[in-house]
Parts: structure tokens; sequence; C-alpha cells
């Protein structure tokens, strides 16, 4: 893909073991910011996942996945056994999750291509001590690259409601695109709706957050304005790794635009709703493809197009 920009990922991988009634267990390979690393390569983006992965069965399940979309892998080599979630599906795909999960990531030698935007979340910026470590990396990246973040709450892993708010805030302040869900929102802030809360984020410094709501589309905020969209219809799979297909599909877009890295960052900030209606278009699109599918399998680029092709074009 030309001038693709070189995408930093940073953040666990987990083996979800999904559990359907009456079915034997099945392994995914999982773990939110790997969903998102994968999503991106699927899509032609150049990627790099910075992970920890144990040097169990697991963890090559993991890391052949990711290597046959071309992801790269860099890990700590801490040895520590690879993360596992149950993933608990009802008869409607609606998952549920219980998780046996550390994360205390150490130095990783990174690329020698700085790259011009990182992605974070979900639990590897709540666990610590690795959610520390993941922060100043942040930091450390910020000058010269665009940041995304999704907190993509577990609430099991989260802790103490007030620190976990603490913790996110400060991501949120780090970055340029923020992710969450409706759910996310309300475990955060909830004496808050979602809109309250996704003003709020905004006020701290991104240029854009984007609030998901499941079959109820999602709904994209800028200062002063907001645009939405519907989900598309779709025969629901399961829901596993819809949101992390949503955030790849989003910086797809971003990207395509040539909104990301340190040069995009002033064009980002000055977004107009057209493009930011496309930018939805190619997430929602991303998503509904994943859910159709059992597993956290997000399109290809042939498949994301055919999915943007059978979607309404808006009205201008």
């Amino acid at each position: 893909m030309p001038d693709s920009p070189a995408l930093l990922v940073i953040g666990e991988c987990v083996a979800d073991i999904v559990r359907l009634p009456g079915a034997p267990d099945r392994i995914h390979p999982g773990g939110s910011p790997a969903n998102v690393a994968y999503g991106l390569a699927r899509l032609g983006r150049s990627t790099t996942l910075l992970t920890q992965l144990g040097r169990d069965s697991n963890g090559r399940l993991i890391e052949d996945h990711l290597a046959s979309a071309g992801v790269r892998v860099l890990t700590d080599g801490s040895g520590d056994p690879t993360p596992a979630a149950t993933v608990d599906l009802d008869d409607a795909g609606r998952a549920t999750y219980g998780f046996e999960i550390t994360w205390t990531l150490g130095p990783v030698e990174e690329p020698v291509e700085p790259p011009r935007h990182v992605h974070t979340g979900s639990i590897a910026t709540a666990l610590e001590p690795g959610a520390g470590t993941v922060l100043d990396l942040v930091r450390s990246h910020r000058a010269a690259a665009t940041v995304s973040y999704d907190p993509n709450v577990r609430p099991e892993l989260m802790g103490d409601r007030a620190r976990a708010v603490l913790r996110a805030e400060r991501f949120v302040g780090l970055s340029d695109v923020v992710k969450a869900s409706d759910e996310d929102l309300r475990w955060l802030y909830p004496d808050e709706t979602p809109e309250e809360a996704a003003g709020r984020w905004l006020r701290s410094g991104p240029a854009v957050v984007l609030v998901t709501r499941g079959a109820g589309g999602a709904t994209a905020f800028l200062p002063g304005s907001a645009v939405s969209i519907g989900a598309p219809p779709v025969q629901v799979a399961d829901t596993v790794g819809a949101g992390d297909a949503f955030m790849s599909g989003t910086l797809h877009a971003l990207a395509s635009y040539g909104l990301l890295g340190a040069q995009g960052r002033a064009r980002l900030r000055s977004l107009d709703t057209a493009v930011l209606g496309d930018v939805l278009r190619h997430a929602v699109a991303s998503a509904a493809v994943t859910v159709a599918r059992a597993g956290a399998l997000p399109p290809d680029e042939g498949e994301l197009e055919a999915a943007l092709a059978a979607l309404p074009v808006p009205e201008r």
C-alpha cells in the first residue's frame, strides 16, 4: 500500500476459550490490541505488535495467527504463561468473559522504523505493573506519532473504579482518537450519559471520540458537532472482536485520508463531518463482517470493500 504509515500496537494477546451451549470448547487467538493489529495487517497496513507471549501452545497459536496476516510481533521474553480468557456465548452470540491474566510488560526492543501511529488500550492499560510501562511508551512516542486508545473495559480486572477512571483519563489525555462503547462509559461514569462522558473526554484533548452502541450503531463526537451511523443489518454469529474490528477499520480509513502521524495531527483536528462519516462507514462495515462469522476474524481489503459497497451512500 503506497505510503502506508508504520503502525505500532501495544497490548495483550489472549487465548480466547470460546464456550457455546452444547458444544465443545474452541480456542481462538484474541486480546483486543492483538485483534486490532491483526485487523490492520489484513487491511494491508504495516503493523507491529508489542506484547507478551508465553512459550506455550497458546502462545505459538497466537504468534502463528498474527504472522499469517503479516503482523510483526515483538515480545519482552518474560516467559509468563500466555493469558487466557473464557468467552461464554449465549444463544444470541453475546459474549461474557472470565480471565486468567497477568500483565507485567518489560523492556522490548522497538522497531527500527519509528511508528507514525500508536494504538493501545484494554487490559494492557488497566492492569499493573504493565500499564505503567505502556503509559511511558505512549508518552515517548507522542511527539512523532498520533495516538489512539480504546479502554475496552473489563470490570473484573479494573479494580477500584476511581483509580480505573484516573488511569483511563491519563491515556485519553495523550490520545488523538478515542473509541469506547456505551457500556464502557457507563461503567467508568455511572452518573453520566455516554454523550456526557464523551464530551468530558473530548475537552481533555482528543480530536475525536467514537462511541459504539453495538446493534445501535456509533457516534463520532467532534468539538461542536457529532456524526452518527447505524449498524448494517447482519446475521450475527458472535460479537467477539466486533469493537476491535471497528477500531482497525477506523484507523485504516484515517490512514487512507492521511490523518495519522505527527504531520496528520493538524488535519485530524480540523476533520470535517463528510470525511468523518466515511471513516464511520469503514468502521461499521469492518465490524459487520466480523460479527457475521465466528471468532475475531476481521475483513481483508476485498471483504471490506464489498461490505462498503453494500452500505447506503450517505447524503451530502
